[in-house]
């Protein structure tokens, strides 16, 4: 039985026939559609749902088990698809979750099948992502490697991790106040980084992104992610109709696949590898150190709208 499958959409039809579409050669027995509903009083968003939704409905050509969730009002980023996710694993206890503008490699469905059934019972490990950030660099000497980031763009997890998921933040209080946020973020500037973005997110409830929360979740717990060392996903959502990924900084395509699985020898956070996303891909601002909190903050935001799309 191959791992079910949960496919995440709103109002791109052109993105989620790509998506559905890498899905549909591979045929899994079941298949969850989660889409969010048109935004109030907006007949551009109620026509580009149905489109959405059609393209589902309509191209089921093989034997599978198919769930809808349809929201009737829009619920965001944040309600959502975190109710997406949580009415997913409350009828499955691991599978694979696609967003509609992420394709994945065909390599990427045994990558997440393989270690969904290796890492089962290995409470350390929370994600599988089938992103890769390290501009060709390869890390350790698996086929994969691990890291504290759990990148959403194509992903694999438990039910056993998403009962977690701290929606409000209710453990960000007590985690900056104990200390260990120096355990977690060696780098000063990340810590103040990371520290900033949950402040906002606690107090302000800003940005709208469940990402930022599941990331929180992730590494309040000491949960790991493995990661390719080759990307296996397209991110396909850069443009004028996406909710978060409008900057192509990280805009990438997928790699030659992954071919054979070989796990890697050792269970450990790549921290050198940790840092190379950190720097290139999620905080720019290499001189952040150097330059007033003030400016810090104001730039801030700008990095925080660009890191909702990549995690």
């Amino acid at each position: 039985m191959k791992p079910p499958v949960l496919l995440l959409a709103w109002r791109r039809p052109h993105t989620t026939e790509k998506v559905f579409e890498a899905i549909r050669a591979q045929r899994p027995s079941r298949l969850y559609f989660a889409c969010d509903g048109p935004r109030q009083n907006n007949q551009e968003d109620a026509e580009r749902v149905r489109a959405t939704r059609a393209i589902i409905e309509n191209r089921i050509d093989w034997r599978c088990e198919v769930k809808f969730l349809y929201g009737s009002d829009n619920l965001g980023c944040r309600v959502g698809v975190s109710r997406a996710l949580s009415w997913f694993f409350e009828q499955e206890q691991e599978g694979i979750i696609l967003e509609d503008d992420c394709v994945p490699h065909s390599d990427f469905f045994a990558y997440c099948e393989a270690l969904l059934e290796r890492y089962r019972d290995d409470e350390r490990i929370w994600c599988i992502s089938g992103s890769n950030f390290q501009d060709g660099r390869w890390r350790g000497d698996g086929s994969y490697y691990f890291s504290q980031y759990p990148h959403c763009w194509g992903w694999a997890s438990w039910r056993r991790c998403w009962r977690h998921y701290d929606s409000d933040l209710l453990l960000w209080p007590g985690l900056k106040d104990s200390g260990l946020l120096e355990t977690i973020f060696v780098n000063p500037q990340e810590r103040l980084f990371w520290s900033e973005i949950w402040d906002r997110l606690y107090s302000e409830n800003q940005p709208d992104s469940w990402a930022y929360r599941w990331t929180f979740t992730c590494l309040a717990m000491g949960g790991i992610t493995a990661l390719p060392n080759k990307n296996l996903i397209s991110n396909i959502g850069f443009g004028a109709d996406a909710t978060h990924t409008t900057d192509s900084r990280v805009s990438h395509l997928m790699d030659n696949g992954l071919g054979p699985i070989s796990h890697p020898s050792f269970i450990l956070v790549d921290r050198q590898a940790d840092a190379y996303t950190y720097y290139h891909h999620i905080d720019d601002r290499k001189l952040a150190g150097r330059i007033s909190r003030r400016v810090l903050r104001g730039q801030l935001r700008s990095a925080m709208r660009f890191f909702s799309g990549l995690m």
